[in-house]
């Protein structure tokens, strides 16, 4: 039955079947059927089901050459989607790509969408199907959870967990042109998985076994979370010192080997906030971790810095933060992606509504956010750039602020290096503006 499957992966006439349709299933969707298969796209919204099967592109923001490719493959017939499992009936390839977040307070996975696909496919998937788990796990959850949960049901399948490596803005690109690590159970597995992958990922496949693929996805985004919250620590400090952390990182930069990330207020997406907690999660109490917990902390208290940095800069032009107008530019996580899970401008609203203040919030790229921008500003004591938009950049400002009733800018992407004339303007990590618009806001992590 292998060498069949092997041969029809070979000859691109294996049925796939993907299940999640979001910023990792709908694109891997798109690239496989392209590659020359026949796919299935399985997903619990009907809305979004009913818009792939129209050859609509469902995510927003600036996603190059994804929506031109998902009209081509559905009007090819390449590509279809629907809400019934009945459909991994006739699969050779089921690919699962969901969500898999950890709770707020415990920071333990929180595997009820892997938990309800595995259920589905359990009574629906052929004996010898290939299985792969492209969600991001905790190291063991192919062990612990899915094997378990797929071989209760009979099924001798191929399990495999191939991680994504995604960015908004760059999903086509992304899942061509990076290399991936591909973990089998099995090694039989490993090398159908490589085989299939072969055909629409351009770039090294590394076979390896499953806990492996497992741990390098969650330490490599732990690893970024880490670098990020030490900009951010760093940003923190210029502000203390009256420094500016952007002119800081560049010179610093200008060494080689040195690489110090971008600071900002907070860390959003689905994967960075939450992966090393995943890396930690079946870690034996006797490996005790400080690192990570620690940038997790930093990251996680940005927003309230954030917030007391406009708390200071509005008592400085005499307005209280209790009634305050603020306008919050940028929901999305990310710049010029729709996208805004785990977005820090969410804490943030949440931080200036407990002080007292009005929160109004702008996105050119969030749908039911994307009002005027001149709209947004109009009669706001405070605007606060949360998110470097392109809109945003090439915005002009100079007309705009004129719209604020108290010209205070905080800008929190270094979108604008140069103070407009007439307005109080504070940047994230910037201690020189801070210096000159008054002493430095609260550095305690709490805000």
């Amino acid at each position: 039955m292998q060498l069949d499957l092997s041969e029809r992966i070979s000859k691109r006439t294996a049925r796939v079947v993907v299940i999640g349709l979001g910023y990792v299933g709908l694109p891997v969707a798109t690239l496989v059927a392209e590659a020359g298969y026949m796919v299935t796209g399985l997903d619990v919204r009907a809305d979004r089901v009913r818009s792939i099967s129209a050859g609509l592109n469902p995510i927003g923001g600036a996603e190059p050459g994804l929506s031109e490719l998902l009209t081509q493959m559905v009007t090819a017939g390449r590509l279809k989607a629907s809400t019934d499992y009945a459909e991994c009936r006739e699969a050779d390839i089921v690919l699962i790509a969901v969500e898999t977040p950890v709770d707020p307070i415990s920071n333990r996975p929180s595997y009820d969408a892997l938990r309800a696909v595995l259920h589905g496919l359990a009574a629906h998937c052929p004996a010898h199907a290939l299985v792969i788990v492209e969600s991001t796990i905790a190291p063991g959850t192919m062990e612990r959870v899915v094997e378990p949960a797929l071989r209760a049901a009979g099924a001798e399948l191929h399990l495999v967990h191939c991680p994504e490596r995604l960015t908004p803005g760059r999903l086509l690109r992304n899942i061509r042109e990076m290399p991936r690590v591909v973990g089998g159970m099995t090694a039989n597995a490993r090398d159908l998985a490589v085989a299939f992958y072969e055909h629409f990922v351009h770039a090294p496949l590394e076979g390896v076994d499953a806990l492996t693929a497992e741990t390098v996805k969650t330490a490599e985004n732990a690893y970024r979370d880490v670098q990020i919250a030490f900009a951010n620590e760093l940003a923190l400090i210029c502000e203390d010192l009256g420094t500016d952390v952007w002119q800081v990182r560049e010179l610093i930069n200008k060494v080689p080997g040195r690489q110090v990330h971008m600071p900002g207020p907070g860390v959003g997406g689905h994967c960075i906030p939450k992966d090393p907690w995943l890396l930690l999660t079946h870690v034996s109490e006797g490996t005790r971790a400080r690192l990570l917990p620690t940038a997790r902390a930093v990251n996680d208290g940005m927003p309230h810095h954030v917030a007391a940095l406009i708390t200071r800069t509005l008592a400085e032009s005499d307005r209280d933060i209790v009634g305050a107008e603020i306008a919050i530019l940028g929901y999305a996580y990310k710049e010029d992606s729709d996208d805004t899970r785990n977005t820090p401008s969410a804490a943030l609203v949440q931080r200036l509504e407990e002080l007292g203040a009005h929160v109004r919030v702008q996105d050119p790229c969030v749908p039911h956010l994307d009002l005027p921008l001149a709209t947004a500003l109009k009669g706001a004591d405070c605007a606060v750039l949360m998110v470097a938009h392109e809109a945003y950049r090439l915005a002009p400002w100079s007309e705009l602020v004129r719209a604020l009733r108290i010209p205070i800018l905080v800008d929190c992407r270094n979108i604008l290096p140069n103070a407009l004339e007439g307005v109080r303007y504070v940047r994230l990590g910037d201690g020189q503006t801070a210096r000159r618009n008054g002493p430095p806001a609260d550095l305690r992590l709490d805000g």
